[in-house]
């Protein structure tokens, strides 16, 4: 590369880093479009999130596969049980679920997972939708998964400079 693009930061590995995760979002898109997920912005989300972070893509993305169906679930779970009349007690509801979403991934020797099981539970509980809460819950789950599918074949067929 020429010495003008290497003061502005335009080198090869940042090229090639760019691209891929360009490459990697559209692949998720569409992939998650084709199969009609109806938050289908999740799938590249989580993709960016496992292409872009310092921590090794493989192990975050068992951490946020792990995290991700248990979040769903627990918050499937909650929002089902939950009575119409406790809507002014939300706000405790949503705590405790924080809470045993804590204890479950301390309990399950997945603690790392936390922070997925948190939000995916926040996006099942607290986002009104109009489908049934297991529903919401598969879609997220099945969002994510599609996101970190692309991101792990691409790392593993499209290795960049560290």
């Amino acid at each position: 590369m020429s010495h003008w693009t290497a003061q502005f930061g335009l080198t090869r590995a940042t090229l090639s880093l760019s691209a891929r995760t360009a490459l990697a979002t559209v692949i998720s898109m569409l992939l998650a479009q084709l199969l009609k997920l109806p938050e289908f912005y999740w799938a590249p989300i989580s993709t960016i999130v496992i292409l872009l972070s310092t921590i090794d893509p493989f192990t975050l993305a068992w951490q946020r596969f792990v995290g991700t169906a248990l979040g769903a679930a627990l918050g499937a779970l909650i929002a089902t049980s939950m009575h119409p009349g406790w809507s002014p007690l939300l706000w405790l509801v949503y705590g405790l679920g924080i809470l045993v979403a804590g204890v479950l991934s301390a309990l399950l020797r997945i603690g790392t997972a936390y922070r997925f099981t948190a939000v995916t539970l926040t996006i099942v509980l607290l986002i009104p939708h109009t489908a049934s809460p297991w529903i919401v819950a598969w879609h997220r789950f099945v969002e994510v998964s599609v996101g970190i599918a692309v991101a792990l074949a691409v790392t593993a067929i499209w290795r960049t400079a560290e």
